[in-house]
């Protein structure tokens, strides 16, 4: 996989034997359009304290975490481990934020995107939401995350015939990762993202924590409290903080 090097291409710390690049929000939108500029795909993983746990039992994820060519901060507890390991970082780089300012930016730069995830009418509810936040931003199609792995391929095609600059998915980790990597080479996306719930949020169906909460970085309780089912993703916190605190520094 190619990737473009920027300039002022910053380290990475790794975290339980994950790679974090240590990277702003503008630094990363910097990034994400040099990827977009160089006309070739590129996988981008927003990193989660959660996730990087499971990666440990699931070693498929782990090399997907190494295929990546880019990996945001996309945690407190990220941001905890990393401070922790002397390799601090400024802020959370999160899958919402991301798509957020990419969709803010499209009417101008023209980048087009694509949403795939989700429930069913989620993603083009959450498409027409952004519409009207941002006139002109330029979202070229949806489709929900419900169908099986063995349709990936006829899903990447259906996809590939709109040749969006962003493909983001919403179909959970490592779910999410897996279908991008398997299908890069169909859908040739110059940038691709697993972004968890974040249609579940722009759609309205999840309401995301108040500025004080994420602040607070208590944006994990706050999604617990309004989805139960993420109950066990939570359980792997302490477990994250654990291994964290037996790694070396």
């Amino acid at each position: 996989m190619s990737s473009v090097v920027s300039k002022s291409e910053q380290s990475r710390v790794e975290i339980l034997g994950m790679p974090v690049d240590r990277v702003t929000m503008s630094e990363t939108m910097a990034r994400l359009e040099e990827f977009v500029s160089s006309g070739r795909p590129h996988f981008v993983i927003t990193a989660d304290a959660a996730g990087i746990v499971q990666a440990q039992s699931d070693q498929d994820y782990q090399l997907l975490y190494r295929r990546a060519d880019l990996i945001t901060p996309d945690s407190a507890g990220v941001l905890w481990a990393a401070k922790r390991l002397g390799k601090p970082m400024s802020e959370r780089v999160s899958g919402v934020d991301i798509v957020d300012r990419v969709c803010a930016l499209s009417a101008d730069t023209g980048d087009s995107i694509f949403f795939l995830g989700a429930a069913p009418g989620v993603a083009e509810l959450a498409a027409e939401k952004m519409r009207l936040k941002y006139p002109g931003c330029n979202i070229v199609g949806t489709r929900n995350g419900y169908f099986p792995a063995e349709s990936d391929r006829v899903v990447a095609a259906e996809i590939a015939e709109l040749d969006p600059d962003f493909l983001f998915v919403a179909m959970g980790i490592p779910r999410q990762e897996k279908f991008i990597l398997d299908t890069m080479p169909i859908i040739k996306a110059r940038v691709s993202i697993g972004v968890g719930g974040t249609f579940d949020v722009f759609s309205g169906k999840v309401k995301r924590a108040p500025v004080i909460i994420q602040k607070l970085k208590l944006e994990w309780l706050w999604r617990t409290l309004q989805n139960p089912s993420k109950l066990s993703k939570t359980k792997l916190l302490p477990k994250f903080v654990l291994l964290v605190l037996k790694q070396k520094r």
